[in-house]
């Protein structure tokens, strides 16, 4: 057991640390601040203009598939940094997995370029 909290002890001090200057800076703000909330203060903001419509308008499909193909791409990347580093201590079978995984990524890159879906209309 003491062998753990010798291990542990750090991370728990840091999250300690960090916690309560959190709660301090928090506490401090809220009750340091002037609050003296008006009508302008309250009202919707958007880009220094009122707004023209509701805020609850539906958004285009094509907002959320741009969102996800760059994330999804932007995980690829993810993978592709730490294969590129360790390219030279990997296996063969290591080597090929990374291609193929590659591979279909250009595959569906260029299927969702061939139908549009990168366009904006």
């Amino acid at each position: 057991m003491s062998f753990l909290i010798e291990e542990y002890f750090s991370i728990l001090l840091l999250l300690l640390v960090s916690v309560g200057l959190a709660c301090i800076i928090l506490g401090a703000s809220y009750f340091l601040g002037i609050q003296n909330p008006d009508t302008e203060k309250l009202s919707v903001y958007e880009c220094g203009f009122d707004p023209y419509e509701d805020s609850r308008n539906k958004f285009d499909v094509r907002f959320y598939l741009i969102a996800i193909l760059f994330i999804v791409f932007d995980l690829e990347a993810m993978f592709l940094f730490p294969w590129a580093v360790s390219l030279a201590h990997i296996s063969s079978m290591g080597f090929w997995t990374m291609v193929d995984f590659l591979l279909e990524l250009v595959i569906g890159f260029v299927y969702i370029w061939r139908i549009g879906a990168l366009e904006w209309e």
